[in-house]
């Protein structure tokens, strides 16, 4: 059965009316509940994401959809669907606006992804019906419906010449507040975003600075962090420290502790296993 609602409906969300060329009617999966639409925020990213992109999604993400925020995106592979994964790893709703026929899932092997966005609560969304392929205008298309469903979009990663940019700037035009989070100045993927910072973007560097935003608190989440982080252990806060500088091999960690490299990986994995810190291309960073 085919599942869409007009623009005229009662339950259209309100927002995406307001944009300049609403679409008419947007075809769903899912089941639609309109307080899914009272505090959205998007975010979009380079597809060509990094560890730094992966991690600051993760970071930012997961603590804002957990605060009761629902994630939109456009479930292209990068930090589309970092974001997507994030908010269902934090028990949060998340909805995928896609520029496809609403019966194709693009790409194809997210399909475990699109399934457990709709088991937890969310949507897939798109204003076109049956299976169409995607084409060249239809991502900008889309991108308008992404910005135009939410209060506010976050930039995690752009390069200058970046579909990212193009819905940061419809989300300027439809008068919505442009967070962007900042990132190495040598990355081609951060000088969108370094442009966008210095175009009057909103700096963020945690959750709060987006929960503030929309009136809500990360506390509870924070609360959870600081409960997973806390130990009695010298040699674990040791490393807590040294790793929220940066992230290193743990040959570095154990130089720089003046311990045996065997009992340093010991106590690594133990931390790893209680979500502690997390390992990535050799290195370990606190998660």
């Amino acid at each position: 059965m085919i599942k869409v609602i007009e623009k005229t409906d009662s339950r259209f969300p309100g927002l995406l009316k307001e944009i300049v060329d609403p679409p008419l009617r947007l075809y769903y999966h899912g089941e639609w509940d309109p307080e899914l639409f009272k505090d959205c925020l998007a975010v979009v990213g380079s597809r060509h994401m990094t560890s730094y992109g992966r991690r600051a999604t993760e970071h930012v993400v997961g603590e804002v959809a957990s605060a009761g925020v629902t994630i939109v995106s456009g479930f292209m592979y990068g930090i589309d669907v970092a974001a997507h994964k994030a908010a269902l790893e934090a028990g949060g709703r998340t909805i995928a606006v896609m520029p496809c026929g609403i019966e194709r899932i693009h790409p194809e092997y997210q399909k475990d992804v699109y399934e457990r966005i709709l088991e937890n609560g969310g949507l897939i969304l798109s204003e076109y019906e049956g299976a169409a392929m995607p084409t060249y205008w239809t991502y900008p298309r889309r991108n308008r419906i992404v910005a135009g469903l939410c209060k506010a979009t976050l930039v995690v990663e752009a390069a200058l010449k970046s579909g990212s940019l193009i819905t940061a700037e419809l989300a300027k035009t439809f008068g919505r507040r442009v967070f962007a989070v900042p990132g190495p100045i040598t990355s081609e993927v951060s000088k969108g975003t370094a442009k966008l910072l210095k175009e009057g973007a909103s700096f963020v560097s945690e959750a709060d600075d987006i929960l503030a935003f929309f009136n809500q608190s990360g506390s509870s989440r924070n609360r959870h962090k600081n409960s997973k982080t806390h130990t009695d252990s010298d040699v674990e806060q040791k490393i807590l420290e040294i790793l929220s500088r940066e992230s290193l091999e743990p040959d570095v960690i154990a130089r720089t502790l003046q311990m045996p490299a065997a009992q340093l990986g010991t106590t690594l994995s133990l931390m790893e296993l209680q979500g502690i810190i997390k390992q990535e291309g050799g290195k370990y960073y606190v998660n």
